[in-house]
C-alpha cells in the first residue's frame, strides 16, 4: 500500500538537486552548448528556469524562472515536479541554466 506523500518525509533534496545539476552539466558538455532547462509542474505551468536550488529543504526546492529580473522564485514540493526537459539553447535564445560554482 502506498502512503500519502508528506513534504517533511522526502528524501535528501540536496542529493537530488546535485544529481540534476550533474545531468544538466553532462547534457551541455555532450552537446557543446548551454542547456535550456524547462520544468513542468503537476497541475501547474511549464516554465524555463535559470536555476534550481535545494532550499528551503524539507521536501521543497526553489525554482528561479527566467523573466525580466530576479523578482520571482517558486518554492515547490519535490513531488510537484512532473518533468524536467533539457534541450540545447538556440543561438538567438537568451535563456540558459546557471550551474552553481
Amino acid at each position: 500500500m502506498s502512503e500519502v506523500w508528506n513534504p517533511g518525509a522526502a528524501g535528501p533534496v540536496d542529493d537530488l538537486v546535485n544529481r540534476i545539476h550533474l545531468r544538466i552539466e553532462a547534457f551541455a558538455e555532450k552537446n557543446g552548448k548551454q542547456a535550456v532547462v524547462e520544468v513542468q509542474l503537476r497541475d501547474g505551468p511549464s516554465t524555463l528556469v535559470r536555476s534550481i536550488t535545494a532550499e528551503p529543504g524539507s521536501g521543497f526546492l526553489t525554482l528561479c524562472p527566467h523573466g525580466d529580473g530576479d523578482e520571482e522564485e517558486w518554492m515547490v514540493p519535490v513531488a510537484a515536479v512532473e518533468r524536467i526537459t533539457l534541450r540545447v539553447a538556440e543561438e538567438r535564445e537568451p535563456f540558459g541554466f546557471s550551474l552553481p560554482d
